[in-house]
């Protein structure tokens, strides 16, 4: 046998790899409406870039009949390419083998691969479709699974994690994609859950699919798992693409700058739709839209919490995130699950470097029982901690209601706002004025010959005192009053103002957020 007999055996044990589970587990996968292991990969990658690591490897498991049962690559493809000519790392487990279940040769191809990620500073990715653990191999795999937790757990703030869910994703191996900095879903044909249906049924009693306990629409909408779902794994992989255009390679760098357009960055429009009634709604992402570059707006968590809208945008080019309230849901007041949804935001902005601007219109921290028995108190603490960690440049526009505590929370310079911006009509205030009237005048509105009068009189006052932003102002507590139509301008200015900011926190090994 000379050196063209060993490179020619070498070829044909690749394309055997390369076949997985073979033809007929192969049509099993596409008759569900999923694309293969390798089918994703090169969907995902630019053309050409994948290179696979570790393709030789498979099981060393004797037990229950597993020496009889060939696994090509133990279930899953790793290695690394680029996407948009940058680099990544990942791993998409091969369903078609052993059901993509998680061995221990099989974790250990994950955990080296996501080690490579690390050293080289580059994003993480991994695609999900696994029937959980590999039960022949008992204890080994939850050593496996405990080798990517922990990773995960590490590598957290220093390069980022996206997790796509594209098949079941059960018991412990829902752990890790719930430590990665972003969860994507598929409709119809990803879940997550702890414990499957049948067990449910087994210990509770209660019947319900696979689809409604941990479908993509649950996750995306109830429970906030996961932050983006997609008719389709073709649509989940182009918002992966799309995602990581936001993010920089790792914690050392910035996002990438796409250069700015070309366009008249003042926007007179805007006016138009924001009421100066503070009760009155509007969807805040019409702000949004008009502030940013054309089309750059990717909304994170946009079925979740609906009364705050958070996600990526750009302005002249550079990268930021929107942390916005909504008035159109809960009057933009804060409740426990938008506490955490914005939170987790603020913090995922600034482990990656990345500018936060919020827009502000916030009636307060949302009353209740129900919110207070389930812990408001602990949840709304999360934003207070997230602004006031945060080390990235943070500039706050205040668009029309800064009410009480959640005035503090969302970005104020009392808890490290680099720069504050207030239109005209803002109202900065303990609380709205005709709450504040029945409390501070309450004596003399019951002595009154005609109450309703006096309240309505003192209303006005409260108004004219407090429903403006230049008390604020004339404290420090506000940068400047903004004419509307300026707000691009302003945040463009502020940003390029704020390009080289540094700054450093006491010496920790890290902070307690209450969790």
């Amino acid at each position: 046998m000379d050196m063209f007999d060993k490179i020619n055996e070498m070829y044909d044990r690749k394309r055997e790899i390369e076949l997985g589970g073979g033809d007929k587990r192969i049509e099993k996968q596409h008759e569900k409406g999923k694309l293969t292991a390798r089918e994703r990969i090169d969907l995902l990658l630019d053309e050409g870039t994948f290179v696979e690591i570790n393709p030789f490897i498979t099981h060393r498991t004797t037990d229950f009949g597993m020496d009889k049962q060939v696994g090509p690559g133990d279930g899953v493809v790793t290695g690394f390419g680029k996407i948009n000519g940058r680099n990544v790392y990942l791993f998409a487990q091969d369903f078609t083998v052993f059901g993509g279940a998680l061995g221990e040769m099989h974790a250990m191809k994950i955990a080296a691969v996501m080690d490579l990620a690390a050293k080289n500073g580059t994003p993480f990715i991994g695609i999900n479709d696994s029937g959980g653990a590999r039960i022949q191999e008992g204890v080994l795999s939850l050593d496996g699974y405990g080798h990517i937790f922990y990773r995960n757990s590490i590598y957290s703030g220093v390069i980022p994690q996206i997790s796509v869910i594209m098949g079941p994703c059960a018991g412990g191996a829902v752990y890790s994609p719930a430590i990665t900095d972003f969860i994507l879903m598929v409709d119809k044909t990803s879940q997550m859950f702890i414990t499957g249906p049948k067990v449910i049924e087994t210990v509770t009693g209660e019947k319900i699919s696979s689809e409604d306990l941990g479908g993509s629409k649950v996750h995306n909408s109830i429970s906030g798992n996961a932050h983006f779902r997609a008719p389709s794994e073709e649509e989940s992989i182009d918002q992966i693409r799309r995602l990581l255009s936001y993010l920089p390679q790792s914690n050392k760098e910035k996002a990438p700058k796409q250069p700015k357009p070309e366009t008249d960055d003042y926007r007179p429009d805007i006016i138009d739709y924001v009421p100066i009634e503070p009760t009155k709604p509007y969807d805040v992402r019409r702000v949004v839209e008009d502030v940013v570059d054309e089309s750059s707006f990717m909304e994170v968590h946009s079925e979740f919490a609906k009364n705050i809208v958070v996600g990526f945008a750009r302005i002249a080019g550079e990268s930021v995130g929107l942390v916005c309230n909504q008035p159109k849901a809960l009057a933009g007041g804060l409740d426990i699950d938008s506490s955490d949804k914005a939170s987790r935001f603020i913090r995922t902005c600034d482990s990656f470097n990345i500018p936060i601007i919020t827009f502000e219109d916030v009636s307060g921290f949302f009353p209740g029982v129900k919110q207070e028995h389930g812990g408001i108190i602990r949840h709304g603490a999360k934003i207070l901690y997230a602004y006031s960690e945060a080390t990235v440049p943070k500039i706050t526009v205040i668009l029309r209601k800064a009410y009480g505590g959640a005035y503090v929370a969302l970005n104020s310079k009392a808890i490290g706002a680099d720069l504050v911006f207030a239109w005209p009509n803002a109202e900065i205030a303990v609380m709205g004025a005709a709450g504040a009237a029945n409390i501070i005048f309450a004596g003399e509105i019951a002595k009154s010959e005609d109450p309703e009068a006096t309240r309505a009189a003192k209303i006005e006052e409260y108004k004219e005192k407090f429903a403006n932003p230049y008390v604020a102002a004339s404290r420090g507590m506000v940068d400047d009053v903004i004419d509307p139509r300026e707000t691009r301008i302003k945040l463009i200015q502020a940003l390029d103002m704020l390009s080289n900011k540094e700054e450093t926190r006491p010496a920790k090994k890290h902070g307690n957020i209450p969790l």
